[in-house]
């Protein structure tokens, strides 16, 4: 995705170098490593600048890596103290190089969900916020994409703002985190992940917008082979393969059938909807291997779960009534294990709002959530 990389990109991961990125021989996370005008389909329309970046960060292992992103910046002159920002976690959308956000093209594999998202976010950068939104690990820079990795996803959205401010010295310290389905997941492990990781900046709140949660059950729910399997195929070689670039110990070669390869060649190479075309030519009741552990997968899936978090900071959870992929029972649960750990939370529903319908439905209540908490004011909870 990211053609030319900087030489700081070299002393990150040993990445090939290109001409657009400033020299430096140790990037602190957050640093910007490259900077061009962003010009397709992924701009925000209202800002009055927009970037793609490349910056630095760490992965769930506190190992260097290199990350890009898109940095909108809203028109006009900065109010004191500088523009607040919205860092955002998007949704799934793949794990290849070619589902990342920042390359969204009218055509691309990924528009029909990228661009109603965009849509919405301009309603933030019209609202007076810079906007930055991370590709994520491994996604448009070298390196597999970690999928649901909490701590990563937490560290890229933490460092992107950081790397915001070094770009416009106007871009202010108080920033929220906000998310859809994966997105929202990780905006809830980032309300108590990210509050200490930047001293310089103030974390104020996260939004949460159908957090996805219950993955751990996949491997298991698979492997039953039951016919009802056949739409959970979407997501086995995403969690697999993430969970193979986060951990040595997930082999993916020992635990899925060769019959199982249509999905994870989609996977490798193509979009979620290329992984939705293969499902049909993969029988359901062959798709794990009988002797396979799924143990390691188990775990390192159990460990993402956005209910392990105890949030720092006020967290927003909108919910879809008619969400058939993140439902209102899975996000419940999620609330109420939250609450049980003194959270604040307060839980908004939307009545006839799908997966995709309720991040446009939340826009106003999350708005307004940003607005009281700037203002000092104690946000409402359903706990």
């Amino acid at each position: 995705m990211i053609g030319g990389l900087a030489v700081a990109v070299i002393a990150v991961a040993g990445c090939s170098s290109g001409p657009q990125a400033e020299s430096r021989s140790v990037p602190n996370a957050g640093d910007v490593l490259s900077n061009v005008p962003l010009t397709n389909a992924a701009v925000l329309p209202s800002a009055a600048r927009a970037e793609l970046i490349t910056y630095a960060s760490e992965n769930g292992d506190g190992r260097p890596i290199v990350v890009s992103g898109t940095v909108a910046i809203p028109p006009g002159e900065a109010p004191e103290g500088g523009w607040p920002v919205l860092s955002w976690a998007h949704g799934t959308t793949g794990i290849a190089d070619t589902c990342a956000p920042s390359g969204d093209t009218v055509d691309g594999a990924v528009h029909d969900y990228v661009g109603g998202v965009t849509a919405t976010l301009d309603q933030w950068v019209q609202r007076g916020y810079v906007v930055v939104q991370t590709d994520y690990e491994g996604m448009g820079t070298p390196g597999d994409h970690t999928y649901l990795d909490a701590t990563s996803e937490s560290n890229v959205l933490n460092d992107i703002v950081r790397a915001a401010r070094q770009l416009d010295p106007d871009v202010g310290e108080e920033w929220f985190v906000g998310g859809h389905s994966q997105g929202g997941a990780a905006a809830v492990g980032a309300s108590e992940l990210a509050v200490d990781r930047a001293p310089e900046l103030s974390l104020l709140g996260a939004i949460a917008v159908a957090p996805g949660s219950g993955l751990s059950q996949t491997p298991a729910y698979v492997k039953s082979g039951n016919p009802a399997v056949a739409p959970a195929l979407a997501f086995l070689p995403l969690t697999l393969l993430g969970a193979a670039a986060s951990d040595p110990a997930v082999v993916p070669d020992e635990i899925v059938t060769a019959e199982a390869a249509p999905l994870m060649t989609a996977a490798r190479r193509g979009c979620i909807a290329d992984i939705r075309a293969a499902i049909p030519s993969v029988p359901v009741d062959r798709v794990i291997r009988p002797e396979a552990d799924l143990g390691p997968w188990t775990d390192y899936l159990a460990a993402q779960e956005p209910a392990n978090a105890a949030p720092k900071v006020p967290l927003l959870v909108a919910q879809g009534t008619a969400d058939q992929l993140v439902t209102p029972a899975a996000t419940d649960v999620v609330v109420k294990a939250l609450c049980g750990k003194d959270a604040r939370v307060d839980l908004r529903t939307y009545d006839g709002a799908d997966h995709r319908a309720v991040v446009q439905a939340s826009l106003a209540d999350a708005q307004d959530f940003a607005a009281a908490l700037r203002n000092g004011e104690e946000p409402a909870t359903a706990c």
